[in-house]
C-alpha cells in the first residue's frame, strides 16, 4: 500500500532511486519499493506501446468500406455523364481497395495472387478525364498523384526521369514509402508519348517510345530506385526503393485523330457515303469500338498496351451535357463566378438564353467543357473588374451584353 512521505527512513524505489522523501508516494512490494512517479510513468509506456501495436496490426490498411456505388455516387456529383468510365473507375478503385488489404494479412497459400489492372482512358479534350481523376482523389484514403507525360524522356535527355512519377507520389505520402506503394497514379497526356513513326531514323525517340520502355517496369511491379527530391539520377545519389506492384496507374489521353484508325479496321468511314459494315455502327462515336489493336496502330508498344488490360471511353459532350455542366455539379462553373461575384458583395442574375449562347460557342470551337470557362472569362472580364468598386448590388448578365463580348466567336 501506498506510504506517506517520511513514514519509513532510509528506504528509495528501486527504479529511479529517489529517496521516499523526494517522492509524492512510496509503494511496498515484497523485496523492494517503487514511486508513485515511476508507477505513472509506466503507465504511460504501456499505453503507448498498446496503441502502437495497434497501429502496426492495421498498418497499411485503406477504408474499404466504400462500394463501387459509393464511389460513382461520389463522381456523379461533380462530373456530368461519363457513366461507362465511372463505373469502369468506380470498379478500380474498390478492387485497388481490396487488393491492398488483402495482401496485408497472413492468407492459406491458396495460389491466387490478386494483381492490378491498370486503366486506359481515350477521351477527347474537354470530356473530363482529367477532372474524374481530381474528382477520386478527394475521397481516397491513399495517396494521389496527377503527372503529364508531355515532360517526359528518357535518361540522360532534357526533361524528366520516368522515375519523377514516384518522387511526385513520395511527396503526396510524405515520404512515407509504405503509404506511397499503395497510392493511385493518373498519368495525363500518355498519347503524346506515342511512337513517333514506323520508320527508322538516326534520331532517337526520346520522349516516345523510349519513354513507353521505361514505364514497362512502373506498370508491372518492380522495385523502383528513386531520387528523392525527384530531378535526374546520379551514381552518388541516395535512392529511396519503391515497389510498384500494388500502386494502380490510371492513364488517360486524347489520341486526336484515332477515330480514322477505328473506322479503317471496323471497314467503315469516319464521313462520307459508301460504307459497307455489316454490323449497325455507331460513326458519331466510333471511340466506343477503341479497343488494343487501335492503341498499337496509334504508336503504343504491345508491352504496355498489355500493361494496361482495361480500356474504356469517354463520350464527346452533347449540348445537352455542357448545359448541365454550366449548373447542376457541386463546382459548376456559374456557381464559382456567382461565388466571386458574392465575394464582392454583389448578385449574379443570369439573363434567359445566355446559357445557351454559351455552351453553342463552345461546340462552335469544339473545345468541350474546358472551352466553357474561357468563354465566361472572355464574358465576366469586364463585369469582375468594375464589381469591387461600383458598389452595385446586383449583376444581371443578359443576352445582348454575352453576345456583345463574344462577337468575336459567334
Amino acid at each position: 500500500m501506498p506510504q506517506k512521505k517520511d513514514s519509513f527512513q532510509g528506504r528509495h524505489c528501486m527504479f529511479c532511486g529517489r529517496a521516499e522523501r523526494e517522492v509524492p508516494y512510496l509503494l511496498q512490494g515484497i523485496d523492494g519499493f517503487i514511486c508513485s512517479d515511476c508507477v505513472e510513468l509506466a503507465h504511460d509506456y504501456l499505453k503507448d506501446v498498446s496503441s502502437q501495436d495497434a497501429a502496426q496490426a492495421n498498418a497499411g490498411r485503406v477504408d474499404d468500406s466504400k462500394k463501387p456505388s459509393d464511389i460513382k455516387a461520389f463522381l456523379d456529383q461533380y462530373v456530368i455523364g461519363q457513366d461507362r468510365a465511372k463505373k469502369m473507375l468506380s470498379v478500380a478503385v474498390y478492387n485497388h481497395y481490396k487488393r491492398v488489404n488483402h495482401n496485408l494479412v497472413d492468407r492459406p497459400d491458396d495460389g491466387v495472387e490478386l494483381e492490378k489492372s491498370n486503366i486506359l482512358l481515350v477521351g477527347p479534350t474537354g470530356t473530363g478525364k482529367t477532372l474524374l481523376a481530381k474528382t477520386i482523389a478527394k475521397m481516397l484514403g491513399v495517396p494521389f498523384t496527377i503527372v503529364d507525360a508531355t515532360v517526359l524522356t528518357e535518361a540522360g535527355y532534357v526533361g524528366e526521369d520516368v522515375e519523377s512519377i514516384l518522387t511526385r507520389l513520395l511527396q503526396e505520402a510524405d515520404y512515407d514509402v509504405a503509404q506511397a506503394e499503395r497510392g493511385i497514379v493518373f498519368i495525363d497526356e500518355i498519347d503524346k508519348i506515342a511512337r513517333k513513326s514506323d520508320n527508322p531514323s538516326i534520331t532517337r525517340d526520346v520522349s516516345g517510345e523510349g519513354v513507353q520502355q521505361a514505364m514497362l517496369k512502373l506498370l508491372e511491379g518492380n522495385v523502383i530506385n528513386v531520387p528523392p527530391k525527384g530531378g535526374r539520377k546520379h551514381p552518388e545519389q541516395e535512392f529511396i526503393h519503391v515497389n510498384t506492384e500494388n500502386i494502380l496507374f490510371i492513364c488517360g489521353g486524347a489520341f486526336e485523330g484515332i477515330e480514322r484508325r477505328i473506322a479503317q479496321r471496323l471497314n467503315t468511314q469516319v464521313i462520307g457515303f459508301g460504307s459497307s459494315s455489316k454490323q449497325r455502327i455507331d460513326k458519331n462515336n466510333l471511340l466506343r469500338y477503341v479497343d488494343a489493336q487501335d492503341m498499337r496502330a496509334y504508336g503504343l508498344i504491345p508491352e504496355i498496351i498489355g500493361r494496361l488490360p482495361v480500356i474504356t471511353y469517354l463520350d464527346a459532350l452533347d449540348r445537352d451535357a455542357l448545359l448541365r455542366i454550366l449548373t447542376e455539379p457541386k463546382n459548376a462553373i456559374l456557381k464559382q463566378y456567382a461565388k466571386l461575384f458574392e465575394m464582392d458583395g454583389m448578385t449574379l442574375r443570369i439573363g434567359e438564353g445566355v446559357k445557351e449562347l454559351i455552351v453553342d460557342t463552345a461546340i462552335k470551337n469544339k473545345l468541350g467543357a474546358r472551352g466553357l470557362r474561357s468563354i465566361c472569362e472572355q464574358i465576366f472580364d469586364d463585369a469582375m473588374y468594375d464589381a469591387p468598386s461600383s458598389g452595385k448590388k446586383v449583376f444581371t448578365l443578359t443576352l445582348s451584353y454575352a453576345k456583345e463580348k463574344l462577337s468575336d466567336r459567334i
